[in-house]
């Protein structure tokens, strides 16, 4: 990891400002025909269940309970839309993978509907695939960046729960991740490190969101 990694500081002053102002929940979309237009910047949060989507989602909005988390394993049922911004940017929490004590067939309802989406939303502007750090990328984080390699679809690693591991654990793990990144035909090549519980990290992926705009 680099200096070239942290934002200047315009950047970073415009991601306080777009994250500064209400975050408001909009809607729960469980099927394709109910997605609101696309008349704005969107980004989505997507990765395993249990890997801090919620935590992360209202550090950046500093809202401590706008995205719902739970000790229940695949909560999310649905795709979540939050507007950011006043109508500036649409912030959409996925399904996460890995579900726990639901059907076959309504994991395969999830599983469509996401795969959908990601292939077809022409206002997503990038995927922010969260891995917790603790465990490092994994088979289905692998299976998603396949599928999101074939559709072209720009996603970004950010790293969750960094504070739970050595600062050089932690840096050795993005960079290893980077590496396997560069054969990637449609990954960002830089690793984001986050902590929601610690708020490490969150200017510089809000100044990433913002600079989407």
């Amino acid at each position: 990891m680099t200096d070239e990694t942290t934002p200047s500081e315009e950047a970073l002053e415009a991601g306080r400002l777009l994250f500064a102002g209400d975050a408001t929940f909009v809607m729960g979309v469980v099927e394709l025909k109910q997605l609101p237009p696309s008349d704005r910047t969107e980004v989505c949060f997507a990765g395993r269940s249990n890997v801090g989507k919620s935590s992360l989602i209202n550090a950046l909005t500093n809202r401590a309970k706008l995205a719902r988390s739970s000790a229940e394993p695949g909560r999310t049922r649905e795709l979540n839309y939050f507007d950011v911004g006043q109508g500036q940017l649409y912030l959409v929490d996925l399904p996460g993978f890995g579900y726990a004590k639901v059907s076959r067939s309504q994991t395969e309802a999830w599983t469509r509907l996401t795969k959908s989406y990601l292939r077809g939303r022409p206002s997503l502007r990038r995927v922010f695939l969260l891995v917790d750090a603790r465990r490092g990328l994994m088979e289905t984080d692998d299976e998603v960046m396949d599928m999101m390699d074939k559709t072209a679809v720009t996603y970004q690693v950010v790293l969750t729960k960094v504070d739970k591991l050595a600062k050089g654990e932690v840096e050795e793990l993005a960079a290893t991740i980077e590496g396997r990144l560069k054969k990637r035909g449609a990954a960002h090549p830089i690793v984001r490190m986050t902590s929601a519980e610690k708020g490490w990290g969150i200017p510089e992926l809000r100044a990433e969101i913002a600079g989407l705009i």
